[in-house]
């Protein structure tokens, strides 16, 4: 998976699959990564150390993604650095809470929106220009398996603003392949991560074992193989895809 010399951008990075792409990046043989994270300042430099470890270097930035300025804040520090993205991996999302129709206000609405789905746009926005004048690049969103099943209680939104990131990657696909750019998406199942840790119960996830056909939850690492792959020449041939990988739990 050599992706020597490259500059890659990974939001969300300071934990969980961010962190893990993040990582796997620079053992890919890139020369830059930049991350981005919001409140974990200590996974962030944790990440940042193991970059440089690899041969990278790195660079982390604090912005807060559920709201714009976060992420005008992001390319400003891009763009002071002076570093052209070859590879962008749109990592960054949560519920940020669970809400049922009568509980989600407007401001969680929009908070939850732009954080999954707003954010990926106006990223891919501004970072496709330098993608284009090299004629290369690769993009990889992370959906969720929410997109295709409504999410679990109290997570519509979240559904509905990770199924909006599968519609994006089909139709910048499709603009930005005759360009040379190569967008695609990975959707999760349930992961053993820091994210359900927050918003699963122990008897949830054990329940979601029960219904998975691999019989077990999946990890950072695996969501990052597949994202490092779609990222590699390995891919060249794969556009506007959303791969499934949860286990079988969406198995036909």
């Amino acid at each position: 998976m050599n992706l020597q010399g490259k500059t890659a951008l990974v939001t969300g990075a300071s934990r969980g699959i961010g962190a893990a792409v993040a990582r796997q990046l620079a053992r890919a043989g890139c020369a830059h990564v930049i991350i981005q994270y919001n409140s974990y300042a200590e996974g962030a430099q944790a990440v940042m150390a193991d970059i440089e470890r690899a041969g990278a270097r790195a660079l982390a930035v604090q912005a807060d993604f559920s709201s714009m300025a976060g992420v005008h804040a992001l390319l400003a520090a891009v763009s002071e650095a002076g570093l052209a993205v070859d590879v962008l991996i749109n990592n960054a999302g949560s519920l940020l809470k669970r809400a049922k129709l009568a509980e989600m206000d407007e401001e969680t609405y929009d908070a939850v929106m732009t954080l999954n789905a707003k954010s990926v746009w106006f990223l891919t926005r501004a970072l496709a220009p330098a993608m284009i004048r090299k004629g290369e690049g690769a993009d990889v969103n992370v959906s969720s398996i929410a997109a295709r099943n409504g999410g679990g209680p109290g997570a519509t939104v979240y559904a509905a603003s990770k199924a909006a990131v599968s519609a994006m990657t089909k139709g910048l696909a499709k603009e930005l392949a005759p360009q040379g750019i190569r967008v695609n998406a990975i959707s999760p199942g349930t992961v053993d991560n820091y994210f359900h840790e927050v918003f699963s119960t122990r008897e949830v996830l054990d329940g979601v074992v029960k219904m998975t056909p691999a019989g077990r939850l999946g990890t950072n690492e695996e969501m990052a193989d597949l994202i490092l792959f779609l990222c590699s020449p390995q891919a060249a041939y794969i556009h506007g895809q959303t791969i499934e990988i949860n286990g079988g739990m969406l198995a036909p």
